[in-house]
Order: structure tokens, then sequence, then C-alpha cells
């Protein structure tokens, strides 16, 4: 009985190890380059003369929920991954997407389902696709090419890929798991 028990936990160490060598770690998760800014100390902060202001466009979006949750914004073409255990303390990892020709209404969806590699409905061989959504028969989800190009869908075809970075893909493959929160925001 001794003997069975020792392999059962020798089995379940080895599995242990496994899953914690192939998880993401938090430099994989968080933007490359990304630094945390202050918040500025007072309402009196005045732009140098003869300029102005900057809007932040890697900033997450005002109104776009609360807890763990993938943010895709329509109109400035990002998404964000927010708040999970892994980013704690880090800012949301943010990252350019090239958005596919037909879009979702903004709104709260959830991930559907999940695949790692498949040809993409224009016929480019993508990984990580995660799904979310379906508009008018054309279901809506992000993904990479596997060649690594972040190419302008045709618009005379009628696809639902969000394409991303692989570096992108990567991580959002890891954070979306079936069921999380995609929230869609204008």
């Amino acid at each position: 009985m001794a003997g069975l028990t020792a392999a059962a936990l020798a089995v379940v160490g080895f599995l242990a190890y496994q899953a914690s060598a192939n998880a993401p770690s938090k430099a994989d998760l968080a933007a490359p380059g990304t630094t945390v800014s202050p918040a500025p100390s007072s309402s009196t902060a005045v732009p140098p003369k003869g300029t102005t202001p900057s809007k932040n466009v890697t900033a997450l979006p005002q109104n776009s929920g609360v807890g763990p949750r993938v943010v895709y914004s329509l109109s400035a073409k990002r998404v964000w991954l927010v708040g999970t255990k892994t980013l704690k303390g880090l800012p949301p990892r943010t990252f350019e997407v090239m958005p596919s020709t037909v879009s979702p209404k903004p709104g709260n969806y959830a991930v559907t389902s999940r695949a790692a590699s498949v040809p993409g409905s224009d016929g480019v061989p993508i990984e990580h696709v995660v799904r979310f959504a379906t508009v008018d028969s054309v279901t809506i989800g992000f993904s990479a090419a596997v060649n690594g190009k972040l190419a302008s869908p045709d618009p005379n075809k009628r696809t639902g890929g969000i394409r991303m970075k692989r570096e992108d893909g990567n991580a959002l493959w890891a954070f979306a798991t079936i069921g999380s929160k995609i929230v869609v925001v204008q």
C-alpha cells in the first residue's frame, strides 16, 4: 500500500511540475515595456506652455466593467487583459488588434469555445482561437496568424477573426478560458 501511495504522489508531483513549467509567467502576461505612471498629485497640474494634453490611448476605457475580463475597444482597435491574480500589482496588459469585417455589438460576452489551431475563415492558418460571439451567422473571436502577420481582412469577405500578434495571442490564450468575461466597448 505504501508503494502505491508513493507512486501516486510521484505522478501528482510530476504533473504539478509539468503544469507550472508550462504556465505563463507575469513577464509573459504583462505588456512588454509597460511601466506604471504615477497619478497626478493635484488638480493644478498644467501642461507645458504651447502643448496640449495628449489622450492616453492605452488607458483602460471607462465603464468597461469590473473583475477579471478581456476588454475589446472597437474604436481603439485594442484589447486589455484585466484583473487576474497573475497580473496583480501590474497594469493591465494591452495590445493593438486588427478588427474583422464583422464586429460584435458593445456589451458583455463570455468565451464559448477555443481552438489551439485551425484555418481562418480567410484561409490563413491561425492559432489560439478564443471565440465569444456570433453576428449574422459569423463567429467572432480572437486569434493570431501563424505567419505572425497582422494583415487587414479582405473587405469583400465576412470574417469574424480579430487578429493579434502571436505573443499577444499567447497571453490572451492563457488568460481567456471557457466562460471568461469579454467586454466589448465602442
